[in-house]
């Protein structure tokens, strides 16, 4: 709003530590809005990858399977995958400046964004090259190929394992851990094929376990993109009703009306949320403000800028631009 303000029109900030102050808000270069990143979990994890992945792209040349390169291709993903998390990981708790009063958590985002883009991606080609196999079937050498599949597979339980426990609140190691959990049934569907061709010849098993768990992966990784666009683009986090919202705040005693109201996450773990409220009576701000702030974490939103209105500033600037 323009500086000629009345003195009624006051903006409160809070990030959930209790504190307030007037006028446009600003999170300070050195606020934390998360705890560590899983730097720990995501290196093991890595090590992990990365060696399976010369394992793999080696038995499947001897081997001659496609499924053998298919997963290898999703570990190729996994190590990218891993290797950016890790740096992310690092860099979103970087401190914020001036310019970026968020610091760097966008990143972890941006990070699951290209992860879910590239799982895409080779998944797309994988299904490609095993549709040529389903037609063309080729010989492969399903003992050496049962024996590097059984592996992998261990090896990707194990990742899966180190990975999970930090999945469920960080955009950027879920995209991590969705990259090894596509692997982990790859695996699966990898072993499952080679025992087939080794006891039976069953040639086609191959590119049939690569579509089958490939079409599993891409389901994930659709979800991934899906819900970093969805937060690249502000949109309202899907288990935050806004209507729940607006009406909570209406309740309230003291406040008449709410509006220009938003919520968005700047990462799932951190929620956001601005409004105007008309207050009549000046007196009641603080009170009013107080009781915004319980209602809303009812929500797990943390970071709550309110403007306390005595009219509707936007009535007001109507009728000077009318």
């Amino acid at each position: 709003m323009a500086s000629s303000r009345p003195s009624t029109d006051t903006t409160y900030h809070n990030s959930g530590h209790g504190h307030q102050h007037d006028g446009a808000h600003n999170h300070g270069a050195g606020h934390s809005h998360v705890g560590d990143a899983p730097v720990r979990s995501l290196r093991i994890a890595l090590a992990l990858t990365a060696t399976l992945l010369v394992v793999e792209v080696i038995g499947g040349i001897l081997s001659n399977s496609i499924a053998l390169l298919a997963d290898a291709g999703h570990m190729l993903t996994d190590v990218a995958a891993l290797g950016l998390a890790l740096f992310v990981a690092w860099f979103s708790q970087q401190p914020g400046t001036p310019q970026k009063t968020y610091g760097y958590l966008r990143w972890e985002i941006l990070a699951a964004f290209v992860n879910g883009s590239t799982l895409l991606l080779i998944s797309a080609w994988i299904l490609w090259e095993a549709v040529t196999r389903l037609r063309a079937p080729e010989a492969v050498s399903g003992g050496l190929m049962l024996v590097v599949a059984a592996s992998g597979l261990v090896v990707n339980i194990i990742a899966a394992r180190v990975l999970v426990g930090t999945s469920s609140h960080n955009l950027n190691a879920r995209g991590a851990y969705l990259h090894v959990l596509g692997d982990l049934l790859a695996s699966v569907g990898t072993v499952a094929a080679a025992i087939a061709i080794r006891y039976t010849g069953w040639l086609v098993a191959d590119p049939i376990a690569s579509i089958l768990t490939t079409v599993l992966i891409m389901r994930g990784a659709w979800q991934l993109v899906r819900e970093s666009v969805d937060i690249l683009l502000e949109s309202t986090p899907a288990h935050i009703p806004v209507g729940a919202v607006r009406r909570q705040l209406e309740a309230i005693p003291g406040i008449e009306s709410v509006h220009d109201l938003h919520v968005w996450a700047v990462t799932p773990a951190v929620v956001a949320m601005s409004a105007h409220a008309i207050v009549r009576e000046p007196e009641r701000h603080q009170h009013v403000l107080g009781h915004i702030h319980d209602a809303m974490r009812l929500f797990g939103i943390q970071h709550v800028t309110i403007q306390l209105e005595k009219d509707d500033m936007l009535d007001r600037e109507r009728h000077l631009h009318a």
